[in-house]
């Protein structure tokens, strides 16, 4: 039996590519995904078309080598936190930045339904910074 610290463990233990296509089939279809205050992605973004074009993209196209890696899971319940690091390198400005994160993740009948990130934003702000 797959559990939900399997299903989120699955969207970032593989490639960006293999993580994605895991993280987009365990969306609700009107999941909303959080991004911190402060971040360049700041807002909520409702279903996987918004969260793609508004976050996914973006990291993608914007940054070199973007990573998110997860370096510790909790579970409980319904919820599952994953903690770790993102890095990469703003390619505007050739600045690189690393920064710590927490995503939470709330899941329901194998779907995530909603997931907010805390992040150090600081970090990444002035990788953007000329």
């Amino acid at each position: 039996m797959t559990t939900n610290l399997d299903i989120i463990r699955a969207t970032y233990e593989g490639t960006s590519e293999e993580n994605g296509k895991h993280l987009l089939a365990v969306l609700a279809p009107d999941a909303t995904w959080t991004e911190a205050a402060g971040f360049p992605y700041a807002g909520t973004y409702v279903g996987a078309e918004q969260i793609v074009a508004g976050v996914l993209q973006r990291l993608g196209t914007e940054w070199e080598g973007y990573s998110a890696k997860a370096h510790t899971y909790l579970a409980d319940g319904d919820r599952v936190a994953a903690f770790g690091v993102y890095s990469g390198t703003y390619r505007k400005t050739g600045k690189a930045m690393t920064a710590t994160f927490a995503h939470l993740y709330h899941l329901q009948n194998g779907k995530i339904i909603r997931m907010e990130q805390y992040v150090d934003s600081h970090l990444v702000q002035q990788a953007m910074q000329p």
